[in-house]
């Protein structure tokens, strides 16, 4: 999907972030027959679920009882390719400038766009997974201790510990009890964050739960064998044998370069209003970046987010266009 690094030519809609949200707002631009451009820093398109949870396990998108993250990032791929949309890989978006209306110019480390609108759906901005906090953890991590799954069938017969309280935690232990030997679910906390139907399934599952306990100490020669976990209550101590220990206890993101965009940021977010329009008149936003009164944070929410950015931007582009075409059963995909 890469082709050149800078274009002359003016984009109606420039892309920034090609996770699920930005691939599903470059495939309704080409609904509304914008042109469009996804730009994204990651070596492949999907985000988070394609760089960290490829075959975690997905059960709150519309119309999939269940999908993996990489197939849901394939179909999405599939379906934004009916309009030919380009995508600009392992490329950083420094600045974007509005020279004026319905004129901005994106400057990247590797060329400039020019476009007239922007939407920014770049998940939660750079991240990387919060580590575990434990002077001998860094001699662990990929002897052992790991931060997310690439490769399911890995742990195959082995005795694995998981940590946290989440969504990806529970998911995660779910999908590993018909392929490790023995799944331990370990949480600082006596309550779940995760969904509640997936926590009422953890507790009916073989996964030995372990609440109110953290992890203390990692053990082994060259490669991880023995964790010590505590009481968060007492204090007191177990010794269990461990493969492997994955953490899932979320991730440390920043905006990085988005923070200087004269964007309104609210604790590490870009405020949006209905619209899904930013304070800066025709830069918009969608997926895990914004920030709205009751917003959530899920995949779902996102996939709802980028049409409305995406016909705002129309709107904004075109003053004399609709702002919805229509349902999409009555559109023309020629």
């Amino acid at each position: 999907m890469n082709s050149a690094n800078h274009t002359n030519d003016v984009i109606d809609m420039i892309i920034i972030g090609g996770g699920p949200t930005g691939m599903f707002a470059g495939f309704y631009a080409g609904m509304r027959k914008a042109s469009a451009l996804i730009i994204d820093s990651m070596p492949q398109l999907g985000g988070q679920l394609a760089a960290l949870y490829p075959e975690k396990r997905i059960y709150d998108v519309a119309g999939f009882p269940n999908v993996t993250a990489q197939e849901l990032v394939n179909r999405l791929e599939q379906q934004m390719n009916a309009f030919s949309i380009p995508v600009r890989l392992e490329e950083k978006v420094r600045q974007v400038i509005k020279e004026q209306e319905r004129q901005f110019r994106v400057i990247t480390d590797r060329g400039e766009y020019v476009g007239r609108s922007v939407i920014i759906s770049g998940g939660v901005g750079a991240f990387e997974p919060r580590q575990l906090e434990l002077p001998e953890a860094a001699s662990f991590k990929g002897k052992g201790l790991h931060y997310f799954i690439g490769d399911l069938q890995a742990f195959t017969g082995q005795e694995v510990v998981v940590c946290g309280g989440g969504d990806s935690a529970v998911d995660w232990s779910l999908m590993l009890e018909g392929v490790a030997k023995k799944v331990t679910l370990i949480h600082r906390r006596e309550k779940f964050r995760a969904h509640e139907h997936s926590v009422d399934k953890l507790m009916k599952s073989s996964v030995n739960v372990l609440t109110s306990m953290e992890v203390r100490k990692l053990d082994g020669e060259g490669k991880l064998n023995e964790i010590t976990i505590a009481s968060i209550r007492t204090g007191e101590e177990q010794a269990l044998t461990c493969d492997a220990l994955i953490i899932n206890y979320g991730f440390v993101s920043s905006l990085g370069p988005v923070a200087e965009w004269g964007l309104d940021i609210q604790q590490g977010s870009i405020r949006v209003d209905t619209r899904m329009q930013t304070n800066i008149p025709g830069v918009f936003a969608a997926g895990d970046i914004t920030t709205y009164p009751g917003k959530l944070k899920l995949i779902a929410v996102g996939f709802g987010e980028a049409p409305t950015a995406i016909n705002n931007a129309k709107v904004y582009i075109d003053p004399q266009a609709k702002l919805s075409p229509g349902h999409s059963s009555h559109m023309n995909f020629g």
